[in-house]
C-alpha cells in the first residue's frame, strides 16, 4: 500500500498520533483526539493523492510534509505551541512557503512536461514564487475569516501578525523560487536543488515530452558513453601479447 516503505521520522509522527488518539478518547478528551484525527488524516491525503495520480513524493519530502502538519495543527493548535513560542509561527510560515516554492516548480514543469525552453528558469522562478506567495495569503485570509466568523484568535496580534506572516512568507517563497532558477541553470544539484531532482526522476514519464531527453537522461548516457570511451583507449593502449613461434615439424 501507499503508507509502505516511508521514513522513520513518519512512522514515529503517526505512532505518536495514533497513541495520542487513544489516550485522549480514554480520558474523554474530545478536542485533542478530534485534533490528533484530523492531524493523522491530513499526512495520509498527500500519499493518497499521489497514489491516485501516480507521482513519486522522494521519501525525505514527503517526511518535512508530516512534520509540518504535526506541527502546524497538532502540537500549534493542541497544545498552543504559537502562544507558547513566539517564533513558532514564523518558521512554520518561512518553511512552507520554501516548500510550496518548490512545489511551484515541479508544477510547472509539470505542465510545460519538462520542456526548459518553453519554461525557462526565470519565468518557472516567477512562477513558483508567485503560487507560493498566493497560498500564503490565502492562509491569511483564511485566518481572518476564521477570527470573524466563530470567534477564533488565529491572527493573534491581528494586522502585526498578519504582515509579519507574509513578509516570512515572501522570504520563504523567494528561497523556494531560486532553488527552481539554480535546479534549472544546471547549478548544484544537492540541498534543495536536489530534491528537485528526485521529483523529476520519479516522475519521468510526467515531465518529458516525445522525443524530449531530460538533462539527467543526457548527463547519464554521456557518462556512460566517456566509461566506453575510457576503456576502450585502455584496450588499445595495452601491450599486445607476441605471437606463439610457430614449431618446425
Amino acid at each position: 500500500m501507499f503508507w509502505h516503505g516511508q521514513s522513520y521520522v513518519t512512522y514515529a509522527i503517526w505512532t505518536v498520533l495514533a497513541v495520542a488518539i487513544v489516550v485522549a478518547l480514554v480520558l474523554g478528551d474530545l478536542p485533542i483526539a478530534f485534533v490528533g484525527t484530523v492531524t493523522l488524516g491530513l499526512t495520509i491525503v498527500p500519499l493518497a493523492m499521489a497514489e491516485r495520480f501516480h507521482l513519486k513524493i522522494p521519501i525525505y519530502f514527503y517526511a518535512y510534509m508530516v512534520v509540518f502538519l504535526f506541527g502546524t495543527v497538532f502540537l500549534g493548535e493542541a497544545y498552543d505551541f504559537y502562544t507558547r513560542f513566539w517564533w513558532w509561527d514564523l518558521v512554520l510560515h518561512g518553511s512552507s512557503a520554501v516548500g510550496f516554492g518548490i512545489i511551484g516548480v515541479v508544477f510547472t514543469l509539470l505542465m510545460f512536461e519538462g520542456d526548459r525552453y518553453a519554461a525557462p528558469p526565470f519565468a518557472v522562478a516567477i512562477v513558483a514564487f508567485s503560487i507560493a506567495l498566493s497560498i500564503g495569503a490565502l492562509w491569511e485570509i483564511f485566518e481572518f475569516a476564521m477570527d470573524q466568523l466563530f470567534g477564533t484568535n488565529m491572527q493573534k496580534s491581528g494586522l502585526t501578525d498578519t504582515m509579519t506572516d507574509l513578509m516570512v512568507d515572501t522570504l520563504g517563497a523567494a528561497i523556494g523560487a531560486a532553488t527552481g532558477w539554480a535546479y534549472l541553470r544546471g547549478r548544484d544539484r544537492r540541498g534543495l536543488p536536489g530534491v528537485i531532482a528526485d521529483f523529476v526522476k520519479g516522475n519521468k514519464r510526467l515531465v518529458r515530452r516525445k522525443g524530449h531527453m531530460l538533462r539527467e537522461d543526457v548527463e547519464a548516457q554521456v557518462d556512460e558513453l566517456s566509461s566506453k570511451a575510457d576503456r576502450l583507449k585502455r584496450d588499445a593502449s595495452a601491450p599486445k601479447p607476441e605471437p606463439k613461434p610457430k614449431s618446425k615439424g
